[in-house]
């Protein structure tokens, strides 16, 4: 054999072995559920991007799965001093931040309903009065019927409605944004853990959710095909994981389906290679181990997630687990200066404007978007959902 016929081989092994390996970090990473779409809308993505526009609004929005309660098996390091870190070093952070609004850098806790605990409310909501954020529900749950779980997300909002949260003077009932806890939004795993109901969204809608933020879940089996997108999702109630796929909001459309579905950015991070070649999967999470650098923050602005027909209104939905320990500095220290720094000095002047929201002021802009206004998304911020009752302040 000759030698060029030996080098021929040994790269066509090397280029199978390297196919091999990207095969199976695919498949064991469930990339397999959600690249297609991602691949797909490669061109969707580039008309966002090249859409004539004056100044490009970049509304930020970061949910927090925040969990300070130490649970049973947990290593109570985990979590330690979670609501001292975050009641003595988020305001001086955001003290050293404002949008193009004058704003303060503004937070959404979500907490666990099975873990409410009214002192930790009560600490969260003064961050709150102090324009830095809102409180909204997350809850984990197993083994739940239809019955079940309405009881149990009924306990909890009355809970909540105690503190004003999640309840607005005029309007009957409760609002709310929900982050389903497990990633398992409408009985989504393949074996059915963490949640068991198959009518979820139709239940959140009836008691007064305006939305879901609780994608993406990648790797896990949750995270649905539809990507990088706000739509509506319809509830079949004899099927799982109905919002696998759904309606995008769009400009001058009427809603449709059960719940509005306001996903973050997923992506290849191709500035992060497993050995030089495999990208990082981007999920939008934020943690010590892989903070919201430029290079992120960047791509997510060039995917441009919006409202279809109001492509110079960019959002950005983030999420972390602020109770971690080993989140924190990404979340209150150099890393989070840095972060809300590059927000502010990329894209909050010139052609850009960079707008801090809570989840609720976000879905109260895209409203705005699909009713077809313009000009700047602060105007909205309150447009069909008011403040809750617990930071009126006549």
């Amino acid at each position: 054999m000759s030698p060029g016929v030996i080098i021929v081989l040994i790269l066509v092994g090397g280029l199978g072995l390297v196919c091999v390996m990207l095969v199976w970090l695919i498949l064991r990473r469930n990339a397999h559920i959600w690249l297609p779409c991602y691949i797909a809308e490669a061109g969707k993505r580039r008309r966002r991007r090249s859409a004539p526009r004056d100044v490009t609004d970049v509304i930020f929005a970061f949910v927090d799965h925040f969990e300070p309660v130490v649970k049973p098996g947990q290593d109570p390091a985990r979590k330690k001093d979670a609501l001292a870190d975050w009641t003595s070093r988020y305001p001086d952070l955001a003290a050293r931040h404002h949008d193009s609004d004058g704003r303060p850098p503004r937070h959404t806790w979500t907490f666990p309903f099975e873990t409410y605990d009214p002192q930790i409310i009560g600490q969260l909501l003064d961050l709150c009065r102090n324009d830095l954020g809102e409180v909204e529900v997350h809850i984990h749950h197993d083994g739940d019927t239809s019955e079940s779980f309405r009881a149990t997300m009924l306990e909890g909002l009355g809970n909540f409605a105690r503190h004003g949260i999640n309840t607005v003077e005029g309007l009957d009932g409760h609002r709310f944004a929900f982050v389903h806890g497990d990633w398992s939004l409408d009985n989504s795993r393949p074996d059915g853990k963490y949640c068991g109901v198959n009518n979820e969204l139709i239940i959140l809608r009836e008691l007064g959710c305006f939305a879901d933020v609780t994608l993406p879940s990648a790797p896990s089996q949750t995270q649905t095909r539809k990507v990088n997108s706000i739509y509506y999702a319809t509830d079949d109630p004899d099927r799982p994981k109905s919002h696998d796929t759904g309606v995008d909001v769009e400009v001058g459309r009427e809603p449709s389906g059960d719940l509005m579905i306001i996903q973050g950015p997923l992506l290849p991070d191709w500035s992060s290679r497993k050995l030089g070649i495999v990208p990082r999967v981007d999920n939008a999470a934020v943690t010590g181990a892989y903070p919201a650098g430029p290079k992120r923050i960047d791509a997510w602005v060039r995917l441009g997630i919006g409202v279809v027909g109001r492509p110079e209104w960019v959002f950005i939905k983030v999420h972390c687990h602020g109770a971690n320990v080993q989140d924190r500095e990404a979340l209150l220290g150099r890393q989070a200066d840095g972060m809300f720094g590059h927000l502010e000095t990329a894209y909050g002047s010139g052609s850009y404007r960079v707008h801090y929201v809570t989840v609720r002021e976000m879905y109260n802009i895209i409203k705005a978007a699909e009713a077809g206004k313009t000009g700047n998304p602060d105007d909205y911020r309150d447009l069909e959902i008011p403040p809750y009752d617990c930071l009126r302040t006549d």
